[in-house]
C-alpha cells in the first residue's frame, strides 16, 4: 500500500472516526482504524462493535492495499506534521511507514484480515431526511436522555416513524422532551428503534458536507449514510459518504404520552433568548432552585440559597392570574439553549404541576417541540 495526502484532510477524516473505537482489551485490533487505499481515495473504518463508522478521503494512491494502525496514536502523529503533503507506505508486514520532508516515522499495526467488517443492513426500512434538520431535532431533544445504567431504554433517543410524521423522544423521568416533523410515511413502511447516547453524540457531530442524509433501520440495527457534495472542492477532503452503523437499544420505549399534561393549562409567551440569560443568573446563587413569579405581562426569576439571593424581571405576553412555580435551573436552560426559535410558549398551573415549554410548527418549519419539566415544590 502506498498513497499521498493532504495533512489536513488525512486528520480530518481521522478526527472522525477516532471516538468510535472501542476499549476491550481481549480485542486490541477494536483500538485500530482500517486504512484501505483504492483508486483516488482512502477508506478509513474504526468500530466498537455496538457502533461502526467510515469515510472516504481523497488521496494520491499509487499502490492500493490495506492495514489497521493505532488510531489515536496515528492521529497525533499526523496532526503534528509539519509539511502539508504526507506519504504513507506498507508493505507485507502490518507496520506503516508515515513521512513528509524531514519527519519519518514508522508505527506497527495489525493484520487487515483481522478487522471485524461492518454489518450490512437486509430487509430495512429506508427514508432520506435533511442533515441540519435531523441534527437539529437531535439537539432539541438529546439533553434529557438518561444517564442511569438500570434504567438501560432511556439511556438513548426514541425514533418513532408513524403515518405522516416522525417523532424524536428522550427522558430521564424527571423531564421529557419530544420534537415531530412531518414526513411522508408510506403505510406498512412505519417503525420505530431507539438509538444509543453514543450514536445520538456521533450524529451530531457530522460534518457540514453534504445535505441529505439517508436512515435505514431493521429490529437489531440502524444505519445513516451522509452522501458527500460538491466533491471536487479540494478544500474539502471527504468522498463518497460518511457512514454510521448502529445496534439499537433493546427493548419497548415507554408510552411518553401518559407524561404530557392534558389539562388545561395557562400559558405565557416568552422570549426564548432573554430568559435563559435570566435564569442562567438567578441559578449564579442558586444551582438547586430557581422560582418563577408569573403575573401579568412580567415574569420574575429568583434564586436563593446560603450565598444570598438574586432577582431578575422580564417582560412576557400574559393575561392570566398570577401564579408561582419552582424548577431546577438546569432543567429550565438545557430547552431553551437547544431551541432555535425566538419565541416559546410556557405553559404552567401551580407548584405541584410541571412547566411545559411548547413550540407549534409553521409555514417555514414543520418542526413542533415540547418539553415537560416536573416541578420542585415551594416550600
Amino acid at each position: 500500500m502506498k498513497f499521498k495526502i493532504n495533512r489536513d484532510h488525512f486528520s480530518s477524516g481521522l478526527q472522525l472516526v477516532t471516538s468510535v473505537v472501542g476499549t476491550r482489551k481481549t480485542m486490541p485490533i477494536l483500538q485500530n482504524v482500517l486504512i484501505e487505499a483504492r483508486e483516488g481515495t482512502i477508506r478509513l473504518t474504526t468500530t466498537n462493535l455496538d457502533l461502526g463508522t467510515r469515510c472516504s478521503i481523497k488521496a494520491d494512491v499509487s499502490e492500493e492495499g490495506s492495514v489497521t494502525l493505532p488510531v489515536k496514536e496515528l492521529g497525533r502523529i499526523v496532526r503534528e506534521l509539519a509539511d502539508m503533503e504526507v506519504s504513507v507506505e506498507s508493505s507485507d508486514s502490518p507496520k506503516a511507514t508515515i513521512s513528509t520532508r524531514g519527519s519519518v516515522f514508522n508505527v506497527v499495526g495489525m493484520d487487515s484480515k483481522e478487522f471485524p467488517p461492518l454489518p450490512e443492513l437486509e430487509e430495512r426500512k429506508e427514508f432520506k431526511m435533511d442533515r441540519q434538520e435531523i441534527v437539529a431535532m437531535l439537539k432539541s431533544v438529546s439533553y434529557a436522555q438518561s444517564v442511569n445504567e438500570e434504567r438501560y431504554m432511556l439511556k438513548g433517543v426514541f425514533f418513532h416513524f408513524s403515518k405522516g410524521n416522525l417523532s424524536l423522544v428522550a427522558t430521564d423521568g424527571r423531564r421529557l422532551a419530544v420534537t415531530n416533523r412531518d414526513m411522508n410515511v408510506a403505510e406498512g413502511e412505519e417503525g420505530e428503534f431507539i438509538l444509543p447516547s453514543l450514536t445520538v453524540t456521533e450524529l451530531e457531530k457530522l460534518p457540514d458536507i453534504g445535505e441529505s442524509i439517508s436512515i435505514s433501520f431493521t429490529d437489531r440495527q440502524v444505519a445513516f449514510e451522509l452522501k458527500v457534495e460538491n466533491q471536487e472542492d479540494e478544500t474539502i477532503g471527504f468522498r463518497e459518504s460518511v457512514y454510521l452503523v448502529s445496534k439499537v437499544v433493546e427493548g419497548k420505549y415507554p408510552n411518553y404520552n401518559q407524561v404530557i399534561p392534558k389539562d388545561d393549562f395557562n400559558a405565557a409567551e416568552i422570549e426564548r433568548e432573554l430568559m435563559q440569560e435570566c435564569v442562567h443568573r438567578a441559578a449564579l446563587v442558586s444551582d438547586e432552585k430557581v422560582t418563577l413569579r408569573i403575573k401579568k405581562n412580567e415574569m420574575e426569576i429568583t434564586g436563593q440559597s446560603t450565598l444570598g439571593d438574586a432577582c431578575e424581571s422580564m417582560g412576557i405576553v400574559y393575561e392570566g392570574e398570577e401564579a408561582t412555580v419552582s424548577f431546577n435551573p438546569k432543567f429550565l436552560l438545557d430547552p431553551l439553549r437547544s431551541l432555535l426559535q425566538d419565541k416559546v410558549r410556557l405553559e404552567f398551573r401551580d407548584d405541584m404541576s410541571p412547566g411545559v415549554f411548547k413550540v407549534d410548527g409553521s409555514k417555514e418549519s414543520s418542526l413542533s417541540f415540547l418539553c415537560v419539566v416536573m416541578p420542585i415544590r415551594t416550600d
